[in-house]
Formats: C-alpha cells, structure tokens, sequence
C-alpha cells in the first residue's frame, strides 16, 4: 500500500483527535506531506483497571465532543478519531456511532482508525487478513468479530505476548517486525498491524517485500483515509 498522497486541495485543516495516551506523534507526522495543515489533540484521561475497561472508555461517544469542537474552532473541517480498539470495541455499530457523533459536534466529515482500515483492507483487495496487535484478552477477540462484521476472515490472530496494558509505549520495531513474520499466514491475503502506539512506519515496505503482500497499520490506514489517497 503506497504512502497517501494528499487531495488536490492540499489546504484543506484536518482534525486528528488521539486517545490521550498516544505516544507515537513523530510516526503521525511522518505519513502527512510535508504541506499538510493538521492539528493534533487529545481525550481527557481515563481511569481504567485492564485492557477492556481501557479501551471500552475511550470509545465513548461523549468523550470526542471537546475535542472535536475544538478542532472545529480551529478550522478542521475532516475529522478523524485515532485510536483502533477505541473504535472497533463497540462493534460495527459502535464504530458507526463515534463518526456521528464527530459530525454532531461540527465536523463536516468524520472517520476513525477502524473504519479506515476496513476501506485500506478493501482497497488493496483483501479478503482473507492475519491480524497481528498488542491487546489482552478480550480486546484480540472483539478486533477479531469487527473484522468478521465487516466481511473479512481473519485467518490468523497473533498478540505480541504483552505482560500489561503499560508495556505496549515501549515496544520497539522490531518487535512488531517479528511478531509479523511470525504472525503471517500462508492464506492471508494482507496482514493488518492494529494499535496506533505501535511503531511501524520504517517496517511495512521491508515487511510488504519480505511477505510478498499489503501490510497495513492502524496509524497508515487513518492517514491515507484523512488525506483521501489511494493505495
């Protein structure tokens, strides 16, 4: 999948609006051309005690409305919401209804992490996908049902063997590189690297040429779906 190419009209404000924990803005910044306006920003913080407490929060439709208006105020006009299991752990519906809530806080478009990596999985043709994240159980599996909701079979599920929640800011490349090859299935048509906090930028082109197909991350897919590119 190539790296997204902004529209035509290039001055258009786009509105990133991240879950307060993520830690990867240089990787973000690396996948917008250089003449991109973008504006980053956060959701408030969260209590949680484990992976679905976390993530369950986080896809609360409430939560967008400050920050998105926010952006609306600065002149964002694309919103997008950047957070994969924020996105994907309310199901299809639940995915569904953070992009309405976008547009009712003023947003003239609206997408999330989850979304755009369903229309990245079916712009390069992928029908069979191994997906490779960093969750605890139950997360891996309601990752697992959105892929299948939305018409993909996902032919293998491979966690990096995170101990805690905390311990996905320090992984290092490499370590999804690994967890990737090691991940890949021999009837998968494209393989999907979930979590926005995963490092992944230099690794997909060396992986797509390694596995001999599309490799997509979470934090590629909302880029290319914010800009309007084409894989």
């Amino acid at each position: 999948m190539r790296q997204p190419n902004p529209r035509s009209d290039g001055k258009r404000h786009i509105g990133v609006v991240a879950s307060y924990d993520f830690t990867r803005r240089e990787e973000l910044r690396r996948w917008f051309p250089p003449d991109a306006e973008w504006t980053l920003t956060f959701t408030e913080e969260v209590p949680y005690r484990d992976n679905l407490e976390l993530v369950s929060r986080l896809g609360r439709t409430g939560l967008l409305a400050g920050p998105v208006r926010g952006l609306v105020e600065r002149g964002a006009e694309t919103v997008g919401y950047l957070c994969a299991a924020c996105s994907f752990v309310g199901g299809v519906s639940g995915e569904r209804a953070l992009r309405e809530a976008i547009l009712s806080y003023g947003a003239r478009q609206a997408l999330t992490t989850s979304g755009a990596v369903v229309d990245a999985l079916r712009a390069v043709g992928a029908r069979r996908v191994a997906v490779v994240h960093p969750y605890q159980e139950p997360v891996d599996r309601l990752l697992a049902a959105y892929l299948t909701a939305s018409g993909f079979d996902v032919v293998a599920l491979t966690a990096l063997g995170l101990d805690t929640v905390e311990d996905v800011y320090t992984v290092q490349e490499q370590q999804v590189v690994d967890t990737v090859v090691r991940g890949d299935h021999a009837q998968a048509d494209a393989v999907f690297i979930s979590c926005t906090t995963l490092p992944t930028y230099d690794a997909l082109p060396l992986l797509e040429e390694r596995l001999g197909k599309p490799v997509i991350s979470a934090n590629q897919a909302t880029a290319w779906a914010l800009l309007g590119g084409a894989p």
